[in-house]
């Protein structure tokens, strides 16, 4: 059922934060297995996240071409993917979306066959939104989860926030907790990605859990200028003009965004989508409906007038970093904390580049499932203590350190997305670049973690001020210490592949970020760095 208790207290088997594709698919999963779920969305689950504004296609291959997919794949993952946990998500990819079909009216082709591979973003959520709650699942919509809960044992064992309605802080008891509270955009007004500000990246680091990929946080999409739709599609069959109409020798393919990155520190830059075959646009607004609101909006002929076009950081969110999983179940680090979705790392199903749509959706159709399975599993085996106190142990923007004070969020939040967003700092990466930004971004942490604190909305405000920061601190330390350019990311003072660094980089701490590789063959090297 769909609740809004008059009660700030819960006791449930599993507690899943965060509602949107993942995080559906883990109160299913878990519901299946038995267990009481619930559900704590910041926004309203069904409408808040980035699925639900785009047209998310799905990795959905038939048996007999699986194979080379992965061949293909692990290839392009340039030593950090792994083939095992690709194959496991095209098997589950293809046995789960069927069962939508209740909730959800798939398409077909002329032959009358079902298409399952893209889905209609609104649709598909609403549809996982009546999954849920057929399940079993008990969904709190607007209830931001801002720290977790431990008990003597240092075990996750739940989660307490602020109900916006009314204001009123609440906390919930679980057996066991899912964090499935999307990437990380870095506040860059990515749409949809207004509640992606790394609060689960925040709560698993402090509950012990450690990071992987964060280097991997400098995806970029081309959008319309003046608008905040990153639907990328239609951009494969752009051409590419500077302010006098010359048209510029950008090559299509995944890594366009450094050209149009250089194109557009020189000044403005132009497009035009002339060359989109006919049935593409034809069905444009059936399959990415708010790609063209804003030009009918705005009166532009996106087919045969030019227009102005920027870029937009993705982060984490088509990005890869975030809470690295230990297990096939998708635990972390943190006993009886598990993590789905863009709030885990993807290097395994992805390595160093991009999930893109498809592969992103079908990790967190996946990540999903098995951490709900998980989840539920680990709370079974657990008994609650009578009487047992739990410990909250949020900190940065919830417990200030020093005296509580005034602290100018938006000032640090600003500092955020100017390191995390301007190309020169975060596409054309340097050593010297990237040691300015940690330092910037170690001043607004520590102007955070020693005054931030709040009440209600001011509350979740500080909390999320703290995510953004953190999380920004963990990708600059991890690009700082991979010299070499991998993937997504690139340094300009280190051009090249190092073979030597095929290796996933972990990263962890709050005051003092430390990172490390897995494995690295580098003799005599250190394997840690402070940052």
């Amino acid at each position: 059922m769909s609740a809004d208790f008059d009660t700030p207290h819960w006791d449930t088997d599993v507690l899943v934060i965060g509602g949107g594709l993942a995080g559906t698919w883990a109160a299913i999963a878990a519901a299946r297995e038995g267990a009481r779920v619930i559900l704590a969305d910041k926004g309203y689950c069904g409408t808040s996240g980035v699925t639900a504004t785009a047209g998310p296609g799905h990795w959905w291959v038939a048996p007999e071409h699986r194979e080379a997919a992965v061949a293909d794949r692990q290839k392009r993952s340039l030593g950090l993917g792994d083939p095992d946990w690709m194959a496991r998500i095209l098997d589950l990819t293809w046995t789960s979306l069927p069962q939508l079909a209740r909730h959800y009216a798939f398409s077909t082709d002329e032959q009358g066959r079902v298409q399952y591979r893209g889905l209609r973003g609104p649709e598909y959520m609403r549809a996982m939104r009546a999954f849920a709650l057929e399940a079993g699942a008990t969904i709190l919509d607007h209830h931001p989860a801002l720290e977790l809960l431990t008990d003597a044992d240092g075990v996750v064992t739940g989660a307490a926030g602020v109900a916006l309605r009314g204001e009123r802080p609440w906390t919930i008891r679980a057996g066991a907790v899912v964090l499935a509270t999307g990437g990380c955009a870095f506040a860059s007004r990515l749409l949809g990605a207004a509640t992606n500000t790394g609060d689960g990246l925040l709560m698993g680091a402090e509950a012990g859990a450690d990071l992987s990929g964060m280097e991997f946080t400098n995806y970029y999409t081309p959008m319309q200028a003046g608008t905040n739709m990153a639907r990328s599609m239609s951009f494969a069959f752009a051409r590419w003009f500077d302010e006098a109409d010359d048209e510029l020798d950008i090559p299509a393919g995944p890594d366009v965004s450094p050209h149009l990155a250089r194109a557009l520190l020189k000044g403005r830059l132009y497009c035009r989508l002339d060359r989109i075959p006919q049935d593409i646009r034809e069905v444009m607004p059936q399959v990415q409906p708010n790609f063209v609101r804003p030009f009918a909006r705005m009166g532009v002929d996106a087919y045969a007038e030019r227009f102005e076009v920027t870029l937009v950081s993705e982060g984490t969110v088509r990005g890869i970093g975030g809470l690295r999983v230990t297990d096939t179940l998708c635990q972390t680090a943190a006993p009886g904390l598990f993590a789905a979705g863009d709030a885990a790392s993807r290097e395994l199903v992805t390595g160093a580049i991009s999930g893109g749509g498809a592969v992103n959706s079908s990790w967190a159709l996946s990540s999903g499932q098995w951490a709900g399975q998980g989840a539920a599993a680990f709370a079974r085996g657990r008994a609650a203590k009578a009487g047992e106190r739990l410990r909250h142990i949020g900190q940065a923007g919830l417990r200030p350190t020093s005296r509580s004070a005034g602290v100018d969020l938006l000032a640090a939040v600003q500092v955020v997305r100017h390191e995390m967003g301007a190309y020169d700092r975060n596409i054309f990466r340097t050593g010297a670049g990237l040691e300015a930004s940690g330092e910037r971004l170690d001043d607004a942490w520590r102007e955070i973690a020693a005054h931030a604190g709040g009440w209600g909305r001011g509350l979740l405000r500080a909390r999320e001020a703290a995510a953004l920061v953190a999380a920004a601190r963990w990708s600059k330390a991890s690009a700082l210490q991979r010299r070499e350019s991998r993937g997504m990311h690139r340094r300009e003072d280190a051009s090249g592949l190092d073979p030597r660094l095929a290796s996933r980089q972990r990263s962890h701490g709050l005051d003092r970020v430390v990172t490390r590789f897995e494995a690295i063959s580098l003799e005599n090297a250190s394997l840690e760095a402070v940052a």
